[in-house]
């Protein structure tokens, strides 16, 4: 974005697909283009004899093949769209907050692009090898041991064994688990867990990372560690994402602010505007406006 211009979402289409005869200086590492998320919900109580009725009807191949089955629309009875029309970029190097109300579409954004679920409409492309940082515990196997697990949540990210080897006395020592280090992970506190995660992510040296609010895991120091850890990743050109309903992380870590709202995109700009724009919001609900 030029300078510091607040852009309406209305009127704000990324210049690479608003305008193909046009082309940015550098392409942009991530794309979303008009992405729209919709769930089918359950129903609010599950009725086991419905269950069994549902999966003995499957055994039975009651669906016939090529035809597909009925929308799974719970007892509220209409489909929740968690993303509605959501475009931008964002280009190498920047750091951009998601920021929005829960259940605004900040976590469903993040695992679009994540690639663990896929956009109902539009499309989104990461391009380049990221790191992940979101549900707790993601990509670990808790059976295993954190030294193990460490392997294993770096093949996730695409990288190899002999990288990493290079690289585990640091992770260890980040972590600070200590002897636990070998201990199953299923042992381990959420703090502990946190703190492999981050260690790993932040070692392996991702072009992109993500952060889906981790950073709320923790003591106070470790945050502190892990926030110049960030620092430092941003100062040598990573890009960050990063999912937080904490104001003080959000403009100590990123330039841009992205608000969701409902599922849209309401604003997408300089941190302080968007924050001022989301906190005004918030007092005005708060106050019954």
């Amino acid at each position: 974005m030029a300078g510091d211009v607040l852009i309406p979402v209305a009127d704000r289409l990324p210049q690479s697909l608003a305008e193909p005869g046009l082309s940015q200086a550098t392409p942009p590492v991530i794309v979303v283009n008009r992405v729209s998320k919709r769930y089918r919900p359950q129903a609010h109580q599950i009725v086991l004899r419905h269950e069994a009725l549902k999966l003995l009807r499957q055994s039975l191949r009651m669906i016939r093949p090529g035809r597909s089955a009925a929308p799974e629309i719970g007892m509220a009875g209409q489909a929740f769209w968690a993303l509605r029309n959501i475009s931008f970029t964002v280009q190498a190097g920047e750091s951009v907050a998601l920021v929005g109300r829960n259940g605004s579409g900040k976590t469903t954004l993040l695992r679009v692009l994540c690639g663990i679920t896929y956009p109902s409409e539009g499309d989104a492309a990461v391009h380049g090898r990221f790191a992940a940082l979101l549900a707790l515990g993601a990509g670990f196997n808790f059976e295993r041991t954190g030294r193990e697990n460490i392997y294993l949540n770096a093949a996730i990210q695409g990288v190899g064994m002999r990288q990493v080897a290079a690289s585990v006395d640091e992770i260890i020592a980040f972590a600070e688990l200590g002897d636990f280090i070998d201990v199953p992970v299923k042992r381990y506190s959420s703090g502990m867990i946190t703190r492999l995660g981050f260690s790993v992510a932040a070692h392996i040296l991702p072009d992109i990372i993500f952060i889906d609010e981790a950073l709320a895991v923790g003591d106070a120091a470790f945050q502190e560690k892990c926030v110049e850890r960030i620092l430092a990743m941003k100062a040598a050109g990573r890009t960050l994402v990063f999912v937080s309903h904490a104001p003080g992380l959000v403009r100590q870590l990123c330039d841009r602010a992205i608000w969701l709202h409902g599922g849209e995109l309401r604003l997408d700009g300089p941190t302080d505007q968007v924050l001022a724009g989301y906190t005004a919001m918030l007092a005005a609900q708060t106050a019954g406006v």
